[in-house]
């Protein structure tokens, strides 16, 4: 189970394992919280009147095309996008939106999907969100909640018939350490890097970056991952920073995406190269 905060977040964030996954018949849910609602149009192509008035079916519809694609099943935890907030001061977030829903609201109905799914592994964001998207910090929040709390009968008693997945993941795969890899490959060939600026700015963080635990072979389905990008039209531009970089040159330098193994219930050595490492196949 994969639980994401906005339509599109399961395709940006460890589809080629997803992918991979489900090739080799795993049964993969992903979950997604908010509907993408506030989302801004991010394709100019697609930045037009009838879409801006339309959005939320819109990214519904993007979210099938994903899912369709990636083989997954998913389910809309319901609530509302809580937009990005600009300025200086930020303005507060709107009322009502996912990221001022009270936590245990939120992690209850991801209580009763976990109870519903029964997934061996869970998948989520790091504490920092992976960027400090309100909704991507409160996904965190509940999913960390959720994991811990599904297994107890003693809570949420209405979610249904208590299960305990035995392994949760944070997603890692937009870390330094493999950024600097394919800038570097980029230059070497002669090719315009889209990570020069942002490399300028990021500072380097050895210790989080040591945090990587499980690096996922899954270059095979690079080429999945990418289908499923351009099913999110409104956010995702084909002639945009996310195409910039040759697949060839991407499978070749950084055929992984990586993780960190945060809980496991088995004894599951690291590093690993698979989620499901140490778990006895349910058959």
């Amino acid at each position: 189970m994969h639980v994401h905060a906005h339509p599109d977040d399961e395709s940006s964030k460890g589809a080629a394992s997803t992918a991979r996954y489900v090739a080799e018949g795993v049964d993969v849910h992903v979950v997604t919280c908010t509907g993408g609602e506030r989302g801004s149009i991010l394709n100019p192509k697609m930045d037009r009147p009838e879409i801006l008035a339309n959005i939320s079916e819109v990214r519904r519809q993007e979210m099938e095309r994903a899912r369709d694609i990636l083989g997954v099943t998913q389910d809309w935890l319901g609530f509302v996008d809580s937009g990005w907030p600009e300025g200086d001061p930020k303005p507060p977030l709107p009322e009502g939106c996912f990221a001022q829903v009270p936590l245990e609201e939120a992690t209850e109905r991801l209580v009763a999907l976990i109870r519903s799914f029964r997934p061996h592994v869970v998948t989520t964001y790091d504490e920092r969100g992976g960027y400090p998207h309100p909704d991507h910090i409160r996904c965190h929040e509940v999913s960390v909640a959720a994991f811990a709390a599904a297994g107890d009968p003693s809570l949420f008693p209405d979610a249904g018939e208590p299960w305990q997945p035995l392994k949760l993941y944070y997603h890692h795969s937009f870390n330094r350490p493999r950024m600097q890899a394919i800038h570097e490959a980029m230059l070497a060939h002669d090719l315009e890097s889209p990570w020069a600026e942002r490399l300028a700015e990021w500072k380097p963080e050895p210790e989080w970056d040591a945090r990587i635990t499980t690096k996922v072979p899954c270059a095979d389905y690079f080429g999945v991952r990418d289908q499923a990008l351009l099913a999110h039209a409104t956010q995702i531009d084909p002639d945009g920073f996310w195409f910039a970089v040759p697949r060839e040159l991407q499978e070749k330098v950084w055929p992984t995406e990586d993780y960190e193994l945060v809980v496991s219930h088995v004894a599951s050595r690291t590093p690993e190269d698979d989620l499901f490492a140490a778990i006895i196949d349910p058959a």
